[in-house]
């Protein structure tokens, strides 16, 4: 029997097709079908398999260089677009928060052991720190991973101290984190993921109290000193109160 058909198959192929589809990036728009299958350690007749059905579905698209983004991509993209594209009312505060303080604001949320970037307002400077709306990154470090591990479970603390490059023994300083956050109301770091990085960071809540995103200033910490963290945190808490009473809520937020 072919191993795609047997138990969990189905499974199987969509994680896949996923990991053929994440190989194109904006850096690498066309992927050539003898990377697709080094990449993925896939036989040769799989990954042909994968990228007819995915073509099929108008996911990808054939090109003399390789293989690109389909044209089908575009409907789901303007799906997520508009599913999570701020109010007005909210751009417009994340917007003012990154003029006045002269530092890149971010909203973020909780999607299993990883946080996601849904919104930005990069910096005015010309040196700043920038993450593209859509990155997922990891939750074992920096302020923004703090807040959103507010109320979280040991077993969650333990997924995420195991996929970090310290290990399981980690969850024991998330514990702390989240304990220092929880009591502060805001987290901030210095350099635990990205060297010269720091970040101020407070949780926008639901109208029941749960902890949904996190919303945050970032920048080089030449600029952003010790004296500051707490105006940042003070700025950053009023508007998150002002975005919470907008009853900001999404669906990927927080699960145990």
């Amino acid at each position: 029997m072919d191993a795609e058909q047997g138990q969990g198959g189905g499974v199987r192929s969509v994680r896949r097709a996923l990991d053929i589809l994440s190989l194109l990036t904006e850096d690498r728009p066309t992927v050539p079908l003898r990377d697709m299958v080094e990449a993925t350690g896939l036989p040769k007749t799989t990954v042909v398999r994968l990228v007819q059905t995915l073509e099929q579905y108008g996911l990808l698209w054939a090109t003399p260089g390789g293989y690109a983004a389909g044209p089908g991509l575009w409907r789901w993209a303007h799906l997520a677009h508009t599913s999570w594209e701020l109010p007005p009312d909210t751009q417009k505060m994340l917007r003012e928060l990154s003029d006045r303080r002269g530092e890149t604001a971010n909203l973020m949320i909780r999607r299993d052991i990883h946080r996601v970037c849904v919104a930005q307002q990069e910096s005015p400077q010309p040196l700043r720190h920038v993450v593209r709306v859509g990155d997922e990154l990891p939750l074992w470090a920096g302020a923004s991973s703090k807040v959103l591990l507010i109320g979280a479970t040991d077993g969650l603390l333990q997924r995420v101290a195991a996929a970090s490059p310290h290990g399981t023994a980690h969850a024991e300083q998330l514990r702390l984190w989240e304990r220092d956050a929880t009591r502060l109301g805001y987290a901030s770091s210095h350099g635990e993921r990205d060297v010269g990085l720091t970040a101020v960071a407070v949780p926008i809540r639901s109208q029941s109290g749960m902890v949904v995103a996190s919303l945050s200033l970032s920048g080089p910490s030449a600029r952003i000193s010790d004296a500051a963290i707490d105006e940042f945190a003070q700025d950053l808490l009023e508007v998150a109160a002002r975005i919470t009473s907008q009853g900001f809520s999404h669906p990927l937020g927080p699960r145990p």
